[in-house]
């Protein structure tokens, strides 16, 4: 939306990267079966702008896994309006820990092979 913009009129990188965030926890939370937070990102790419109007899908991977914490590949595409061209737009890295009750860390239960989810 327009209230979403940068000064220059591109959707504004922080809201990108909320989004990211939204997604990269919706896999946490199913791999963890439960309350995870972000604890790092590790790394960011933004490699072009998104224009107002533009389709935004984001995609994520957990690409490794420890006791209690989850690092998860994020991938955010674009379609610009009434095209079929989809472009990467932004890249990164979130590392997340499944929490208990108490918001102490737990360790994640075994993997039951659906450790990708697409939102």
């Amino acid at each position: 939306m327009p209230t979403d913009t940068n000064p220059a009129g591109d959707i504004f990188g922080g809201w990108l990267v909320s989004q990211m965030d939204l997604a990269a926890g919706t896999a946490a939370a199913f791999r963890a079966q439960g309350r995870c937070v972000t604890v790092a990102i590790d790394s960011f790419i933004f490699h072009e702008p998104v224009i107002v109007g533009d389709e935004v899908s984001i995609y994520t991977k957990i690409v490794q896994t420890g006791r209690s914490s989850m690092v998860i590949h994020v991938e955010t595409w674009r379609r610009a309006r009434n095209t079929k061209d989809r472009r990467k737009v932004t890249q990164g890295k979130f590392t997340f820990v499944a929490l208990d009750e108490n918001r102490k860390p737990r360790p994640l239960p075994p993997e039951d092979g659906f450790d990708t989810v697409t939102a």
